[in-house]
């Protein structure tokens, strides 16, 4: 039986912007600001969502990365109590709630950093921090040095072979799953991760909950390094986020057929591995702005959800939303949305997600089939992903007109499940179909027309 997470749509939601937080904490009173995500349920359902993914929602001084307390939600989402309420109600609708780790690094705020600015050499947590010495000052000003996260000193990192700060970590996860019931971690900075650590962590939670998922944020490299059996479960697809909107732009298909060929294809790399796929998120330009053409937009979340991987969905990009990152900020990437405001758009690209949810669910190919390019052109591609029991055959057209696609199959019907179970017969080895403008097929082989929809 496969994982969860396999058979998983997610939506991610970065809750600080989501919510309209303010810029930073004043630490005072908590504002329920994260119940509004109540009333988001009945649409994430409408969308086929099954999997939360939370982006930091613990106590921070500025953008939820720099942690002051790792067991208490931040005041200007909430409080304990009404996570705690919110998760409950997610997981009686059928989703699955998964929350940031950020386990590199801490806050300056963070409590133990603060008692090292008070008390310097004479603070017991001076071990709780990378390579904190006293040989020198801080750029921030402190009589002491200590490892920052990429060079931004806000970003304390933390001594993960430090055994007091492992048993911390362990014990606000333990406080996670046993007051919100979370069902999985996804790991910030992931590359940066003690490996030891994961290890552990991995060894912690699975004795806890067998089903716990671990997913890490890499952007390069080997992505087997840090999901396999020791340590994670999953990792950030990056290099297919890249290939999803420039095959596009470049009118090369090419592109992402081969990324795709490399990881699940045939010998692939990783054909053993469920990675988690995106098309935007928190870190980089929406979609709606990367694209040179929004003709490509439905073509682009055909491609995600039907390719080996978990689909993931960035809050608002199904209204294909616009923004861009610049030098100094990524607001714009992470703005406040009003359900309303977004209901009074157009909801076509709304719908198109719904019936690629719902056909990623209906057809088991499609989550844990095998796959394997068919015909690779510039502007066109056909990949099949099978079973044993079935095969799924998905055709894109990038032109802006109707092209014809002829490839070869042993089915004797094909019929497309996403445009209203159209058949196309088998004739003599190859199908010759017609393909729309910017748009995708759906086909499943299949004796006869058969109704799939429950």
């Amino acid at each position: 039986m496969s994982h969860w997470s396999t058979d998983s749509v997610f939506y991610h939601i970065y809750p600080l912007g989501f919510c309209g937080a303010p810029e930073y904490n004043d630490f005072g009173q908590p504002v329920q600001r994260l119940e509004q995500l109540h009333d988001w349920i009945p649409h994430l359902k409408e969308l086929g969502i099954n999997a939360l993914y939370l982006g930091p929602v613990f106590q921070s001084v500025k953008h939820g990365y720099d942690t002051a307390d790792y067991f208490q939600i931040d005041c200007r989402l909430g409080d304990n109590a009404s996570f705690a309420k919110l998760c409950q109600q997610l997981h009686e609708n059928g989703i699955r709630v998964v929350l940031d780790g950020v386990f590199n690094h801490v806050g300056r705020e963070f409590w133990a950093f603060k008692n090292v600015r008070e008390k310097g050499q004479g603070s017991p947590y001076c071990g709780w921090f990378h390579n904190l010495n006293f040989g020198g000052p801080s750029p921030m000003g402190d009589p002491f040095w200590y490892t920052a996260w990429q060079g931004h000193y806000e970003l304390v990192k933390l001594n993960l072979r430090n055994p007091d700060v492992v048993r911390h970590l362990l014990d606000a996860v333990g406080m996670w799953m046993d007051t919100f019931h979370i069902d999985g971690l996804r790991l910030d900075a992931a590359d940066c991760v003690d490996f030891d650590f994961f290890r552990t962590l991995k060894s912690f939670v699975k004795d806890r909950d067998p089903d716990f998922w671990l997913m890490g944020e890499i952007i390069h490299g080997d992505y087997a390094r840090w999901a396999n059996p020791e340590m994670l479960d999953s990792v950030t697809n990056y290099e297919c986020w890249k290939g999803l909107w420039s095959s596009h732009n470049d009118k090369n298909y090419f592109e992402i057929a081969h990324s795709l060929n490399r990881q699940f294809g045939p010998g692939g790399i990783y054909r053993n591995l469920t990675l988690y796929n995106f098309a935007d998120n928190h870190d980089v330009d929406r979609l709606a702005s990367k694209l040179s053409d929004p003709a490509h937009l439905s073509n682009v979340y055909t491609l995600l959800y039907t390719m080996p991987g978990i689909p993931s969905l960035y809050y608002g990009s199904e209204w294909a939303i616009q923004g861009a990152r610049t030098k100094t900020s990524d607001a714009a990437l992470r703005p406040h949305l009003e359900l309303k405001e977004m209901e009074a758009l157009d909801q076509s690209l709304c719908a198109h997600l719904s019936d690629l949810a719902a056909i990623r669910s209906a057809f088991p190919a499609l989550r844990e089939g095998q796959y394997e390019n068919v015909v690779i052109k510039n502007q066109q591609l056909v990949f099949r992903r099978s079973t044993d029991s079935q095969r799924v055959y998905v055709v894109f057209n990038l032109e802006p007109q109707e092209v014809h696609v002829e490839f070869p199959h042993q089915e004797p019907v094909l019929q497309d499940v996403l445009n209203g179970d159209q058949i196309f017969n088998n004739d003599g080895g190859r199908t010759w179909l017609p393909v729309p403008p910017c748009s995708a097929r759906i086909l499943v082989g299949a004796p006869d027309r058969f109704a799939w929809r429950p």
